[in-house]
């Protein structure tokens, strides 16, 4: 249950309600049936290409972080993790040569 405080600052959110779905969505989108893919197609009508453009910038929004800070620190360590693969060229469990 969500206290009156923790109301009152998700209110003061300036996140569009499509925004907010996104982040719902990530928090838990493995727990529906189906690709991914085709969730976000069917929840969003988006392309997953631009859901993911929406949420990498959703990442860096100060509001976003307010209104769920477990996903989106989450998702940016995710996002920094293959950032850092490609640009290495190895995964980072493999021990540097």
């Amino acid at each position: 249950m969500v206290g009156q405080e923790e109301a009152a600052r998700m209110d003061d959110v300036s996140l569009t309600d499509r925004d907010k779905g996104i982040l719902d969505f990530e928090r838990s989108w493995w727990s529906e049936p189906g690709p991914k893919e085709a969730a976000i197609r069917d929840r969003f009508e988006l392309s997953p290409t631009r859901h993911y453009e929406i949420l990498n910038q959703l990442l860096e929004d100060p509001d976003a972080m307010n209104y769920d800070p477990l996903v989106v620190r989450r998702l940016r360590r995710l996002r920094d993790r293959r950032r850092r693969q490609r640009y290495e060229g190895r995964t980072i469990e493999q021990p540097g040569r």
